[in-house]
Order: C-alpha cells, then sequence, then structure tokens
C-alpha cells in the first residue's frame, strides 16, 4: 500500500507512472506489503490464467525472489516505472520500501525491478 500522497500520469519512461503529490523527503517509507489489501497469489494460480489474463497479471505483479509467489499490489504502486536509478529503495525484508532521496512533487516514483522481480529482464523495459 502506498504510504504517501500520490498521483498518476503519462509516464516518460513507459505509459503510465506514479507521481509524487507532495514533497517526499529521504528515508520516509513509501509503501509496504499490506495483509487483507495487497494479494499473495501462487504461480501456479498465474500460470493456468488465460492468455490475456496471465499477460495483465505478469505485467502488474512481481515474483518474489526465490518463491513461485507473486504480489500483484491493490492501489497505484502496480504503476511504478523501472529505473536504474530509482526514487524509491526496495526493502529486502519485511520493512517498508523508502525514498531514496528527496522527492519533489509531480516526479515520477521509480524503482528497481532488479531488486525484487525475479522474472524481470531489463531488455523489456525503459530505464
Amino acid at each position: 500500500m502506498l504510504l504517501v500522497p500520490t498521483t498518476i500520469g503519462v509516464s516518460p519512461i513507459q505509459g503510465i507512472g506514479v507521481f509524487a503529490a507532495e514533497r517526499i523527503k529521504k528515508g520516509t517509507p513509501v509503501w509496504e506489503f499490506t495483509q487483507g489489501f495487497d494479494l499473495e497469489i501462487p504461480g501456479a494460480s498465474i500460470h493456468g490464467l488465460p492468455p490475456s489474463m496471465k499477460a495483465t497479471m505478469l505485467k502488474y505483479a512481481y515474483r518474489v525472489p526465490k518463491t513461485d509467489t507473486y504480489v500483484l499490489p491493490a492501489d497505484d504502486a502496480r504503476f511504478m516505472n523501472h529505473s536504474d536509478h530509482p526514487a524509491v529503495l526496495i526493502a529486502q525484508d519485511d520493512s517498508p520500501d523508502i525514498a531514496a532521496r528527496d522527492i519533489e512533487p509531480r516526479e515520477e516514483l521509480t524503482v528497481d525491478y532488479s531488486s525484487f522481480d525475479e522474472d524481470f529482464t531489463s531488455s523489456f523495459h525503459a530505464s
């Protein structure tokens, strides 16, 4: 669940992006998995879907490293785009993801997909 005020809009990176609605200071919690809001989905459930639904799920969900479980954010966090120089650092434990630096209003919130998505391949995403 996003923990800071955001908006969505057209992204110069890819399609839709998430943007800060106000200044976010470095170290501020930005997103965390929230049980009962965000979804954890077994990989077998996704792999058995019709092709168009499977593609949608794989676009917006990410595979947790070393598991066959996918996480689908229930809010606009699913629109955060990849950057090799992300605005948001992904926690490697159960703590919230945090702002990597001060983020200005209307700045896109980006993450490094390779730090958390087992299926990420840089050739599929702009940086």
